[in-house]
C-alpha cells in the first residue's frame, strides 16, 4: 500500500463513522479526526502517508510484532497509539478494521448519553 492509498483509506473510513469530525486543530498540515471531541486519527498532510491511531496495548504489541509497517504511536504515547506507514504488508480491509477500532475505543469511554454508537454491537451482523 503506498502513501496515498494509505491516507485515502484510512480518512475515508473516518468519514464514514458515526459522529465522526474532521478538524485541523495543529494546523492545516494535520487532519485530525474526532468523536465527540476525542481524538482517533491523526493524519500529517506532509506526504509520508503515515497515519497514527489508538490501540488496545495488547493488540498494540501484536500487531507491532506482526506487521513490518506497523510501528509504536509516532510523538503519542506508545503504549496506546499505534503509526502506520507505507508499504507491503498492509492492506486496506486491515486499515480499515485499526481505524473502526480506533474509533470503538474512543467511544467506549465516552459517556453513555454521548455515545454516537454502541461499541458493543457497532458493526457486527445480527446472529
Amino acid at each position: 500500500m503506498d502513501a496515498a492509498e494509505l491516507v485515502s483509506v484510512a480518512s475515508e473510513r473516518a468519514e464514514e463513522l458515526p459522529g465522526a469530525a474532521r478538524e485541523n486543530p495543529f494546523g492545516p498540515d494535520w487532519d485530525v479526526y474526532k468523536v465527540r471531541g476525542r481524538v482517533f486519527l491523526l493524519i500529517p498532510l506532509d506526504g509520508t502517508g503515515r497515519v497514527t491511531l489508538k490501540s488496545h496495548p495488547d493488540d498494540a504489541v501484536a500487531l507491532r510484532e506482526t506487521f513490518a509497517d506497523i510501528a509504536p504511536g509516532y510523538h503519542m504515547n506508545k503504549k496506546h497509539w499505534i503509526t502506520l506507514t507505507p508499504g507491503p504488508t498492509l492492506e486496506s480491509g486491515l486499515v480499515t478494521e485499526l481505524v473502526t477500532e480506533s474509533y470503538l475505543l474512543v467511544v467506549e469511554k465516552l459517556p453513555r448519553a454521548v455515545r454516537p454508537v454502541d461499541p458493543e454491537t457497532f458493526g457486527r451482523s445480527p446472529v
